[in-house]
Parts: C-alpha cells; structure tokens; sequence
C-alpha cells in the first residue's frame, strides 16, 4: 500500500529556487531486522511509480531473488513525478493552485536529496543494496556519490554515468512534440496530452530497436495499404501512457535526465568520480539497447575499482531491463 511522507520545511532544489514543502510517496515491502542491515532500496525509471512490486516484477517481490521475506524493500516516488510525490499537478501551498507549467526545474540529485529525507525518516542507517535502472541507475549512482558511507552494494542496468548527447536529442524530439500540442500551457490536467502520446511515440522507438519491431509487428499481408501492426502497436503505446500521465511530468522529468551528469559541482571529471566509488557493484548491460547501449556499462565497470560486468542477450532494447526478470535475477543472484 502507498504511504506519504510530507517534509514541512523549505525543500532547496539545485537550481537555486525552493519548494515550500513537498510530499514523498513510497512502498515498502518486507520487516526490517533488528540490526537494520537488510534494507533493499529501489529507484525506479521515468514513468513509473514506487510500487517496485508491481512494475519489476520477477525481481522484486515474492517469489523473487529480491523478496520481502529477507529484504525490507524501500521504493519511492521521484520528486516531479504524479504519482503521490510532489510534482505539476500537485497543489503550491503559496497559491492553492495546481503549479502546472510554472514547476520548477529539477535535478536527479533533488530528486535523491528528496529520497535521503525519507531515508532519515524511516530510521535507515544503512542501505544493503542500492538498486536501479536507466533513470533508477542515474538516482542509484547519484546517491551513492551523495552518500557513499550509507550505501554498501550497488546495482545498476541499462544506465551511464552522464546522459548522452543522444539520449539528450531523444527527449528534446519528445519535449517539442508535447510544445506542438497548443494546450501545453493551459492550466489542466489535460494539457499537452495529444503531445504526450506523440512523444512517448518517439520514446518507443528508443526504448525498443529494428529486430524486435520487425519480429514482433511486420504484416504478413503483403496486400495491405494501411492499418499496418506496427502502427497501431506504436499508436497503443502512446494512447497507454496517455490514460496514466501527464505530459507536464513528461517534459520536466525528461530535463532532469538531460542534467545528469554525475561529475557536477565535483571537479568535472567523470572517471575520477566513478574512481572513487568504494562499493561492490554490478554492471548490467543489454546487447540490444539503443537509448543507453553497453559502452556505456563497459565505462562504469571498468573505471569502478569493484564493479562486475554482465551483458544480457536480448531483443528486447533498452525495456529488456524491465522485461528479462528471469536473467537480471540470476545475474544478481550470482553476484550477491
């Protein structure tokens, strides 16, 4: 069941400006032990929510190598998101209005400074496994930089230190597809929505790739003119996310990913940083992405003193991080 956390004080985000209070929504699963040693803490990705349960299915949860009768599983909503944690559609305490458009930019590292206050709240010393992919990874990585005394293993897939000039090109696509929509600033819920489905359109083709397309979606009718099953799975998917979120969420969480760079306000290199990364890490990769591909991964585990690298065979893309439970778990198996 969701549970909320509301901070009172003046939350500083890194660009400067402040939120005067913010609610964090959060799952957890699973006791925590009398010496607290067996906290399993979850970032998750763009659209989803901290029901980890429900959304990594096969990893986490019963009946999975990450299971809440050992672990007590934390997962938390990200600050801008809409599901529970303060984001545009939530309520500015200034205004009692909606902040819509007038939300402020947001980082990763906000986003995690959000998760350390509920972290504090619940009594965690100590993080066992810190645990994250694509986005997830970014927060995973950013908090154990933040907090390298709290965290003791890592896990990370489909992700990279910094967000690349192509992933960058990719959400700018996705930002002015939802800027195309004419009621991208109107003061609703709805606006931007026909943006949104255009956008996440152009999300799928990076999150998928050509092989599982052509495998999944060509026509086998080779008199058809049009309603091909590609365009109609493509069409699906922007319609799906559509009905469960809003591009205001869309387009600024799309900006944080662009700011990630792990090096930020510590001296601009990126290897010296994942140098000095102490913990026991696994490197996750998957030979099929597009979005995040593994030269990526090969980056992170060669520079991280303690890192493992393991590459999944998928055709799955960048989604194979969700998709393949089954060898994500036996890998983390393995590793742990």
């Amino acid at each position: 069941m969701m549970q909320t956390y509301n901070y009172e004080g003046i939350f500083k985000l890194e660009s400067g400006k402040t939120l005067p209070a913010i609610t964090i929504a959060f799952h957890t699963s699973g006791k925590l032990n009398a010496d607290k040693s067996n906290v399993v803490w979850v970032c998750h990705a763009l659209t989803a929510n901290s029901d980890a349960v429900d959304w990594w299915k096969g990893v986490v949860g019963e009946n999975s190598f990450i299971n809440p009768e050992k672990y007590f599983i934390v997962c938390a909503n990200i600050l801008g998101s809409c599901y529970g944690t303060t984001g545009p559609q939530s309520v500015n305490p200034k205004t009692n209005e909606p902040y819509y458009s007038s939300f402020p930019l947001i980082t990763i590292r906000d986003m995690v400074n959000a998760h350390i206050l509920l972290r504090d709240k619940l009594g965690i010393d100590k993080i066992f496994l810190m645990m994250g992919g694509s986005m997830g990874g970014y927060q995973a990585l950013e908090w154990t930089v933040m907090e390298p005394d709290r965290v003791e293993n890592l896990f990370l897939i489909a992700t990279s230190p910094t967000e690349s000039a192509w992933g960058i090109a990719v959400h700018t696509a996705q930002r002015l597809a939802i800027e195309a929509d004419y009621t991208w600033q109107l003061k609703t819920n709805e606006a931007g929505q026909a943006g949104l489905k255009a956008a996440r359109a152009i999300g799928m083709l990076s999150y998928r790739n050509y092989e599982i397309l052509v495998q999944k979606q060509s026509d086998p009718d080779a008199e058809k003119l049009d309603n091909f099953m590609a365009s109609s799975y493509i069409t699906y998917q922007g319609e799906k996310l559509k009905n469960r979120f809003y591009a205001s969420c869309y387009w600024l969480l799309t900006k944080s990913m662009d700011s990630h760079n792990i090096s930020r306000g510590r001296g601009g290199n990126v290897d010296v940083v994942l140098k000095n990364i102490r913990q026991k890490t696994l490197v996750m990769g998957i030979n099929s992405d597009i979005l995040c591909p593994l030269p990526e991964q090969r980056h992170l585990a060669k520079l991280i003193p303690n890192a493992s690298l393991v590459e999944i065979d998928s055709v799955y893309g960048h989604d194979g991080f969700i998709i393949e439970a089954d060898k994500i778990s036996a890998a983390l198996k393995n590793w742990l």
